[in-house]
């Protein structure tokens, strides 16, 4: 035994027993598995090319798996004279079933930046946990804030890498670095966008239909919360798949603040009272 050892043999597959190799094999098989514990941004992929396309072909034979469901949400993200506004709405859906009324979508990533979910939960969460970690480690390596770009590049990069392989996600990152308050987009093909309004989710083109009509850069901060609450309010109407409370953030240079979070249904009665309201003085001018 001491001269197998001196010269290797004891290493060589053949001279372990098979219950050696079997937990060996076992162990390997669970670092694959496990390779974003130490490596955040190594995701244990498919074990064939184009899952997309080739994980329905292998579920073909299997129908009662279903492989497509339904996402919904509502957020949006605009910018304007005062910083950036977010807003979102709390709804979980998977399919028709409402999994959750309480799912924080704006995600405070530290005291400067937040992000917002849209698409699988999981994997809106996984990432955001990450660059949670990322932003921190930059701070306590360079004394810095990391940049909203640089962000947002890490999350495009990350995103390109696992193209077709199954991520669904669409978020937007908001901040304040030394250029001032950021807004951007990033989604799970690898897009990057800088714009000044964005709407990501099920309930997106009820949102942006109506800030299209009521949104101008010159909004007072009560007029931007406004604006929010109405268009994520007329989404949660509209679109089945949105709903819970609404939650809105104001992000100025000096940081983010947490301006309110409503259930949808007190909104839509304020709303409604209003507009009752608004019809009645009409009428009664009209009379006049």
């Amino acid at each position: 035994m001491a001269m197998e050892r001196l010269c290797g043999f004891d290493k060589l597959n053949l001279m372990k027993s098979h219950h050696m190799t079997s937990m060996e094999f076992g162990a390997h098989n669970l670092s694959l598995a496990t390779s974003n514990f130490t490596n955040p941004y190594a995701l244990m992929a498919p074990r064939y090319p184009n899952p997309d396309n080739t994980l329905p072909k292998l579920l073909h034979e299997c129908p009662e798996v279903c492989k497509e469901i339904d996402h919904g949400t509502t957020t949006i993200g605009f910018k304007y004279q005062g910083g950036v506004v977010l807003c979102a709405d709390s709804r979980a859906t998977a399919g028709s079933y409402v999994n959750s009324q309480t799912v924080r979508k704006i995600v405070e990533l530290n005291d400067y930046m937040l992000g917002t979910m849209a698409g699988c939960a999981a994997d809106c969460t996984y990432w955001h946990r990450v660059l949670t970690y990322e932003t921190r480690l930059h701070e306590l390596r360079f004394r810095q804030r990391l940049p909203v770009d640089s962000v947002a590049r890490i999350m495009s990069n990350v995103s390109y890498q696992y193209r077709g392989m199954g991520l669904s996600m669409g978020m937007m990152l908001a901040g304040c670095d030394s250029q001032g308050v950021k807004l951007m987009y990033v989604d799970s093909d690898g897009v990057r966008l800088d714009g000044n309004c964005f709407s990501v989710g099920s309930g997106c083109t009820f949102a942006l239909s109506y800030l299209d009509t009521n949104y101008k850069w010159e909004l007072t901060d009560e007029e931007a919360y406004d604006l929010a609450r109405r268009a994520i309010c007329q989404a949660t109407y509209t679109d089945a798949f949105s709903g819970g409370t609404v939650r809105l953030y104001h992000i100025t240079p000096k940081g983010w603040k947490n301006i309110s979070n409503t259930d949808c249904k007190q909104l839509r009665e304020i709303y409604e009272a209003d507009k009752k309201e608004k019809l009645a003085e009409k009428a009664a001018l009209e009379k006049l």
